[in-house]
């Protein structure tokens, strides 16, 4: 994409403008670090455009504190004091939901993240969100938990202009390709070779 054109300009009887704007299912995989790093990012270019955004996290622990988590939550109160942006929902395991009360037990997980997808299929089926950001829920998808089929079919049919954004390791080969934009985080080097743990601010 040299300049940030594209190389083919298909013929699909659509606008320039009509393809710029169709709503897209983004996957960020691989081994490396920075793939909920970049959904954030999206999410806060989307907030910054006014839209309604939606964090979905799975696997996390409740009480497992992100910086993205505060920062976006706090955009959201500006959203309602001043209108600025759009409004923000965040939910994750131990928070809202009667299927994060469920403790222990991998069955619980499984109808856990079984239960959180069928809130957020309800929401899309809704246009709840302009965006949505499912954080590690490639994991449910690769264990079982959830059908990597039904959630193909309700992002391909999904109404409206809604942006979906997927991230974990070994994202299911269906879901890549049903998707329209896919990183895969490669690693090249990280402190953790030479034995450096996580450090505040960067990994949290």
């Amino acid at each position: 994409m040299p300049q940030g054109k594209p190389l083919v300009v298909p013929q699909d009887g659509l606008t320039t403008r009509q393809r710029r704007n169709r709503p897209l299912v983004v996957v960020h995989t691989g081994e490396m670090k920075g793939k909920s790093t970049a959904a954030f990012g999206l999410a806060l270019r989307g907030w910054n455009q006014g839209w309604s955004i939606g964090v979905f996290q799975f696997v996390k622990s409740a009480k497992w504190k992100v910086g993205e988590e505060n920062a976006l939550v706090a955009l959201g109160r500006v959203h309602e004091q001043t209108g600025e942006g759009g409004p923000v929902e965040w939910h994750k395991m131990g928070a809202g939901w009667s299927w994060s009360r469920k403790r222990g037990e991998e069955a619980d997980h499984a109808d856990a993240a079984r239960e959180g997808w069928a809130e957020i299929a309800r929401r899309i089926a809704a246009e709840q969100h302009d965006m949505y950001v499912l954080d590690e829920f490639t994991y449910p998808l690769k264990w079982g938990w959830v059908d990597v089929d039904e959630v193909v079919s309700a992002l391909r049919d999904r109404p409206g202009h809604q942006h979906v954004v997927i991230t974990g390791r070994d994202a299911p080969q269906a879901l890549v390709d049903a998707a329209d934009l896919v990183t895969r985080m490669t690693k090249v080097k990280h402190p953790m070779d030479a034995g450096t743990k996580g450090q505040r601010g960067i990994e949290w």
